[in-house]
């Protein structure tokens, strides 16, 4: 329900705050007092377009704030939960639009920024306004099949509930066989591709270290006759010689003359026994040199050899990932991939055959459904043209229009709903034709209509405000008591917020909102004022007649009090 409604600086309203209660509100007032301005700042808090229009003179920017409840706390928190609104555990929804002077607009839930398109999807479970505004679910032909299937009761719904398990169902089986084999050509191709693709690469006969070895062979190839001629003069300079004594033999000439003379000093020992071994292990190194210089080759094919493979690991890392060890993960997940498209043939038919089973279990049920709406449709048609009737709307014919739909081939087309589409027509005169409810020009007619709907209907609609604005147009009398006594019967079950001039409507408020209009230094601005028991009874005398003596009073209190003894 809406709990609160603040607005500033909105057309007539500089400053205005209203608390409303459960049950029915009644707005009164003068005719050009503002009660449209009221409607208008609900509809900009709900997500309508905003109008820069609607900013008051002088001023930069109109603020509406809207404080709802709802008890659908689970359904709404997943939805705010998934878009990072903040939830309120107390089950409030605190909406706020901005409209600027320049024709910005800025809408917040509980605080957080969102686009129009979202609010709309909140406020549109939460109030439903209907009359001369366009906030209507009943000029949505969408939802005439909810409305429709909500007044079949707990029958319809188990069906719907049956239908939409299967569609869901069938919808999963048709994304997987979409995602297995797409469509025929398309799957052959995409064999043909995998089938390249992994026969490139094993044609490679790739090893993980390989790409590593190779470059270190193709550094080695590439540096082979610097590498031997530094060996070479290496050796030379320690065995060999050339112009000039090799350090081993002048080691060795050394060792020969410390041998004489190592028994007249032990310090002479030390020094031969090192010297012998640098002359062993100089010798070592000399015949290790000299075998690694003799292994080089110089080998210009082999570097050529080493410089294709390398090229063809290249071109392969460019495709398929940039190592080899990639490459090679890369080809068994194509593999893994082609085996499923080769081998899906039988998964292919398994899945084909569910979706054949699902689609004649889906047809059953639809058609199923579709023979109950039909009857459903006729008694609400009965049950909605009696209370038009009462409304004052005695010649209005009312009709249900339900179609199965089909494909070029004649199939039928599923939904998770079944196979009808379901669009209210009413035809408002008698001979006139059956025309969509969006057709029709009148605001009060409109309104009645929905009254009438959401009387049948007040038991299972989950929408917890109803706003009706016009819907006393050209009735009075007896008529004008019939639209009080269903208000009355709605509000029971939802918040209704009415606007009218009738007083037989205005009795039967749980709450009375006065709204006025006064001019002060040169400007205009609009007031509402909740009313109190005694000036509740003035206001209903001036809805009875404009003048208040006491013949006047007295009818309105009695009015009032008989409206009171139904909410006991």
């Amino acid at each position: 329900m809406l709990l609160e409604l603040e607005v500033k600086n909105f057309a007539l309203i500089d400053k205005l705050h209203l608390q409303f209660e459960n049950g029915l509100n009644i707005l009164t007032g003068e005719t050009g007092a503002g009660k449209s301005i009221i409607i208008d700042a609900v509809n900009m808090a709900i997500g309508e377009r905003a109008d820069r229009e609607f900013v008051r003179r002088g001023e930069n920017k109109s603020t509406i704030q809207a404080i709802f409840n709802t008890e659908d706390t689970d359904g709404f928190r997943e939805l705010f939960i998934s878009q990072g609104i903040e939830w309120e555990d107390d089950g409030n929804i605190i909406v706020t639009r901005e409209i600027y002077a320049n024709g910005r607009s800025i809408a917040r839930v509980n605080g957080t920024i969102v686009t129009q398109g979202f609010l709309k999807t909140i406020t549109e479970k939460l109030i439903d306004i209907h009359g001369q505004h366009q906030h209507q679910s009943l000029l949505n032909s969408n939802h005439h099949i909810d409305m429709l299937d909500a007044y079949g009761g707990k029958e319809i719904e188990g069906i719907r509930r049956a239908i939409e398990e299967k569609y869901k169902k069938l919808t999963s089986l048709k994304n997987r066989l979409q995602s297995i084999c797409g469509n025929e050509m398309e799957r052959e191709r995409k064999i043909d591709l995998l089938k390249f693709q992994v026969e490139e690469i094993n044609s490679a006969n790739l090893n993980v270290d390989e790409e590593e070895r190779l470059l270190k062979e193709r550094n080695l190839l590439v540096n082979s006759e610097k590498i031997f001629n530094t060996l070479a003069n290496t050796y030379e300079g320690l065995y060999e010689g050339s112009g000039f004594p090799a350090v081993t033999e002048v080691i060795s000439k050394s060792v020969m003359q410390l041998s004489n003379i190592i028994d007249v000093d032990e310090r002479l020992n030390y020094f031969f026994q090192c010297l012998e071994e640098v002359q062993y292990k100089l010798e070592d190194l000399s015949r290790d040199i000299r075998d690694y210089r003799d292994t080089i080759e110089f080998n210009p094919q082999a570097i050529d050899e080493i410089e294709g493979r390398l090229d063809l690991i290249n071109g392969l890392k460019r495709k398929y990932g940039t190592s080899i060890a990639q490459i090679l993960e890369y080809k068994n997940k194509t593999q893994e991939e082609l085996n499923i498209l080769i081998n899906s043939e039988e998964e292919i038919n398994t899945i084909q055959e569910e979706i054949n089973n699902i689609n004649n279990e889906l047809e059953i049920l639809s058609l199923s459904l579709s023979e109950k709406r039909q009857k459903t449709a006729l008694l609400l048609e009965e049950g909605l043209t009696n209370i038009l009737s009462d409304l004052n709307m005695k010649n209005v014919s009312f009709k249900v229009d339900i179609n199965q739909l089909t494909d070029t081939k004649g199939s039928f087309k599923f939904s998770s709903k079944g196979i009808d589409s379901v669009e209210f027509l009413i035809s408002p005169n008698l001979g006139e034709p059956m025309k969509q409810l969006s057709k029709i020009a009148s605001g009060g007619e409109m309104s009645r209509i929905m009254l009438a709907l959401k009387r049948i209907l007040a038991d299972i609609d989950k929408i917890g405000t109803l706003v009706f604005d016009e819907i006393d147009t050209g009735i009075s009398g007896h008529t004008a008591h019939i639209v009080s006594e269903k208000l009355y019967e709605i509000s029971k079950t939802h918040q209704v917020i009415c606007i009218t001039h009738l007083p037989q409507i205005a009795a039967m408020g749980k709450a009375h909102f006065l709204i006025n209009k006064t001019e002060e230094e040169g400007t205009t601005k609009t007031f509402v004022e909740k009313l109190d028991y005694n000036s509740r009874i003035k206001e209903v005398g001036r809805l009875l007649g404009g003048q208040l003596t006491d013949i006047t009073l007295k009818h309105a209190k009695e009015m009032i009090k008989q409206g009171s003894l139904k909410r006991i």
